[in-house]
Protein backbone atom coordinates (compact mmCIF):
# COMPACT_ATOMS: atom_id res chain seq x y z
CA UNK A 1 0.00 0.00 0.00
CA UNK A 2 3.08 2.24 0.65
CA UNK A 3 4.66 1.94 -2.61
CA UNK A 4 1.26 3.00 -4.34
CA UNK A 5 0.89 5.97 -2.26
CA UNK A 6 4.45 7.11 -2.69
CA UNK A 7 4.19 6.08 -6.08
CA UNK A 8 0.60 8.31 -6.83
CA UNK A 9 2.41 11.46 -4.78
CA UNK A 10 5.46 10.84 -7.04
CA UNK A 11 3.09 11.23 -10.34
CA UNK A 12 1.13 13.85 -9.03
CA UNK A 13 3.75 16.12 -7.88
CA UNK A 14 5.25 15.31 -11.53
CA UNK A 15 2.26 15.94 -13.40
CA UNK A 16 2.01 18.99 -11.69
CA UNK A 17 5.35 20.39 -12.56
CA UNK A 18 4.68 19.28 -16.51
CA UNK A 19 7.77 16.26 -16.06
CA UNK A 20 4.88 13.70 -17.38
CA UNK A 21 2.43 13.22 -19.16
CA UNK A 22 -0.79 11.36 -18.66
CA UNK A 23 0.51 9.12 -21.36
CA UNK A 24 3.79 8.51 -19.70
CA UNK A 25 2.05 8.28 -16.25
CA UNK A 26 -0.11 5.55 -17.73
CA UNK A 27 2.63 3.98 -19.54
CA UNK A 28 4.73 3.69 -15.92
CA UNK A 29 1.68 2.52 -13.56
CA UNK A 30 0.75 -0.64 -16.05
CA UNK A 31 4.21 -1.45 -16.56
CA UNK A 32 4.44 -5.12 -15.56
CA UNK A 33 7.59 -7.35 -16.65
CA UNK A 34 8.57 -10.36 -14.86
CA UNK A 35 11.25 -12.69 -14.72
CA UNK A 36 10.57 -16.07 -12.71
CA UNK A 37 12.83 -18.43 -11.48
CA UNK A 38 11.82 -21.90 -9.97
CA UNK A 39 13.48 -24.73 -8.22
CA UNK A 40 10.82 -27.65 -8.32
CA UNK A 41 13.11 -29.71 -6.39
CA UNK A 42 14.74 -27.21 -4.16
CA UNK A 43 18.02 -24.63 -5.74
CA UNK A 44 20.20 -28.17 -5.74
CA UNK A 45 17.95 -29.59 -9.04
CA UNK A 46 17.59 -28.01 -12.28
CA UNK A 47 15.44 -24.66 -12.27
CA UNK A 48 12.67 -23.40 -15.30
CA UNK A 49 12.73 -19.95 -15.94
CA UNK A 50 9.39 -18.02 -17.20
CA UNK A 51 8.85 -14.51 -18.24
CA UNK A 52 5.67 -12.40 -17.83
CA UNK A 53 4.52 -9.18 -18.96
CA UNK A 54 0.95 -7.89 -18.35
CA UNK A 55 -0.72 -4.91 -20.32
CA UNK A 56 -0.32 -6.41 -22.90
CA UNK A 57 0.09 -9.72 -22.03
CA UNK A 58 3.37 -12.14 -22.99
CA UNK A 59 5.86 -14.03 -22.24
CA UNK A 60 6.56 -17.33 -21.41
CA UNK A 61 4.76 -18.38 -18.43
CA UNK A 62 1.88 -20.87 -18.71
CA UNK A 63 -1.34 -18.99 -18.04
CA UNK A 64 -0.10 -15.56 -18.78
CA UNK A 65 -3.49 -13.76 -18.78
CA UNK A 66 -4.78 -15.94 -15.55
CA UNK A 67 -1.60 -14.75 -14.10
CA UNK A 68 -1.76 -11.38 -14.89
CA UNK A 69 -5.33 -10.88 -13.68
CA UNK A 70 -4.23 -12.25 -10.38
CA UNK A 71 -1.60 -10.00 -10.19
CA UNK A 72 -3.56 -7.17 -10.79
CA UNK A 73 -6.47 -7.71 -8.60
CA UNK A 74 -3.75 -7.60 -5.22
CA UNK A 75 -2.81 -4.51 -3.93
CA UNK A 76 0.81 -6.22 -3.17
CA UNK A 77 1.15 -9.68 -4.31
CA UNK A 78 4.69 -10.15 -3.53
CA UNK A 79 4.66 -8.40 0.07
CA UNK A 80 6.91 -10.35 2.25
CA UNK A 81 5.88 -12.20 5.84
CA UNK A 82 6.61 -9.42 8.26
CA UNK A 83 9.88 -10.27 10.86
CA UNK A 84 6.98 -10.31 13.72
CA UNK A 85 4.39 -12.47 12.20
CA UNK A 86 4.04 -15.96 14.14
CA UNK A 87 3.42 -18.75 11.62
CA UNK A 88 2.95 -22.34 12.18
CA UNK A 89 5.96 -24.63 11.92
CA UNK A 90 5.21 -26.93 9.11
CA UNK A 91 7.45 -27.79 5.67
CA UNK A 92 5.83 -27.15 2.60
CA UNK A 93 8.36 -29.11 0.30
CA UNK A 94 11.31 -27.67 -1.50
CA UNK A 95 10.31 -25.42 -4.02
CA UNK A 96 12.04 -22.25 -4.19
CA UNK A 97 11.25 -19.49 -7.12
CA UNK A 98 12.91 -15.86 -6.95
CA UNK A 99 10.52 -13.14 -9.24
CA UNK A 100 12.79 -9.89 -10.42
CA UNK A 101 11.11 -6.98 -12.59
CA UNK A 102 8.58 -4.79 -12.84
CA UNK A 103 5.41 -4.79 -11.18
CA UNK A 104 2.82 -1.30 -11.98
CA UNK A 105 6.54 0.31 -12.38
CA UNK A 106 7.70 -1.00 -9.24
CA UNK A 107 10.92 -3.16 -9.02
CA UNK A 108 10.82 -6.33 -7.65
CA UNK A 109 13.19 -8.96 -6.39
CA UNK A 110 11.96 -11.31 -4.02
CA UNK A 111 12.50 -14.95 -2.97
CA UNK A 112 9.47 -17.64 -2.10
CA UNK A 113 10.09 -20.66 -0.13
CA UNK A 114 7.85 -23.16 1.43
CA UNK A 115 9.42 -23.48 5.06
CA UNK A 116 6.62 -22.76 7.37
CA UNK A 117 2.76 -21.58 7.59
CA UNK A 118 2.98 -18.09 6.27
CA UNK A 119 5.53 -18.83 3.65
CA UNK A 120 3.52 -21.62 2.36
CA UNK A 121 0.15 -19.24 2.44
CA UNK A 122 2.31 -16.32 0.81
CA UNK A 123 3.49 -18.75 -1.94
CA UNK A 124 -0.19 -20.05 -2.82
CA UNK A 125 -1.02 -16.49 -3.43
CA UNK A 126 1.16 -16.62 -5.94
CA UNK A 127 0.91 -19.75 -7.23
CA UNK A 128 0.19 -19.34 -10.55
CA UNK A 129 3.43 -17.85 -11.27
CA UNK A 130 5.55 -20.72 -10.44
CA UNK A 131 4.26 -23.78 -12.04
CA UNK A 132 6.22 -27.33 -10.95
CA UNK A 133 5.20 -29.62 -14.17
Amino acid sequence: MFLMIRTLVLLCAALAFGALSVTAVSATRAKTDLQITVWPNGEEGPSRRFTLRCQPVGGTLPERARACRMLLARAMPFEPVPEVAVCTTQYGGPQVATVRGRFRGELVNTRFERRNGCEISRWDRVRLLFPLR
